[in-house]
């Protein structure tokens, strides 16, 4: 008993140590930092949105004639919109909307993917066949002309705006997972689980997927910002949420019709997008080079 419990702690030495190694890499990569701390700042302004908020009440469905098209004061940070809202107050709940897109969207698409990446990639023959077809057929289509056909068809709200974006994204986690798994499903700790009497279930979840989940954890990190993009394009293009639910895409298009007098009202809720996906990318890279993974 006392010789596997030595066994044991040079393994967990180790584990310890290479965690310290990568934590010191993330740490000394400061545009990953930077990143960590928009995406926390994001996380904050969603979730704290009706505290801290200036003008809570004009997320909904608000209307002051009288401020309209103000440019940014210290009255109104980010300046006020077509009907006088306040476009600070709007973009921290749209912040909200954003989120639950990615956590809808990411949700779903990527256990999706790499369920199907697994199967395709562990048993091969025609179930790669059938999975693999199906993956490249999607892929053949421009994601966001798929996308708008689907929000097309469907009423264009939140829910189905995370239908019509996942609908396209497990292509990718399919793809990505099914490369690392055809790279390690004929390694040795694969065929001695076989030779074991291991179960295909146990040797999917419990042999191959931890191999996939540093290259799934980079992805999904990188995806979250381009799922808020192509959120505010559906949005943008009157195919995503509707007003007067405050989105970050229907609040540049509704400024775009002002441009380029009234400037604020689609250059704010711009920037807004832009630094969601600067701290998601950044954040990204950083997982990558800490994880020295590829994707």
């Amino acid at each position: 008993m006392s010789a596997a419990n030595d066994a044991l702690v040079p393994a967990a030495a180790d584990e310890l140590s290479n965690f310290a190694r990568a934590r010191r890499r993330f740490l000394g990569n400061p545009a990953a930092v930077i990143g960590v701390l928009i995406v926390i700042s994001i996380i904050a302004a969603a979730v704290l949105a009706p505290h801290i908020a200036p003008y809570p009440n004009h997320a909904g469905s608000f209307v002051d004639f009288r401020s309209r098209h103000q440019a940014p004061t210290l009255l109104h940070l980010l300046g006020t919109d077509n009907v006088g809202r306040d476009i600070l107050s709007r973009v921290l709940f749209g912040y909200r909307v954003s989120l639950l897109l990615v956590i809808g969207v990411l949700g779903i698409a990527v256990p999706l993917g790499v369920v199907l990446g697994l199967l395709a990639g562990y048993f091969g023959g025609r179930v790669d066949t059938a999975i693999m077809w199906l993956t490249n057929v999607m892929l053949a289509v421009p994601p966001l002309v798929m996308a708008l056909a689907i929000a097309a068809v469907l009423t264009p709200n939140l829910v189905n705006s995370m239908i019509a974006v996942t609908a396209v994204w497990w292509t990718w986690h399919c793809r990505l997972v099914y490369r690392v798994v055809k790279s390690v499903v004929a390694e040795d700790f694969v065929e001695a689980a076989r030779v074991a009497g291991a179960s295909h279930l146990h040797i999917l979840f419990r042999e191959i997927l931890p191999n996939c989940t540093a290259a799934i954890s980079v992805k999904t990190t990188l995806d979250a910002g381009f799922v808020i993009l192509f959120g505010a394009s559906l949005s943008f293009l009157g195919l995503g949420v509707q007003p007067p639910t405050p989105d970050l895409g229907t609040m540049v298009s509704a400024g775009a019709q002002f441009l380029p007098e009234k400037w604020w009202e689609a250059v704010m809720p711009g920037l807004a997008v832009l630094y969601a996906i600067l701290g998601f990318n950044l954040l990204g890279d950083g997982l990558r080079d800490m994880l020295d993974v590829e994707i």
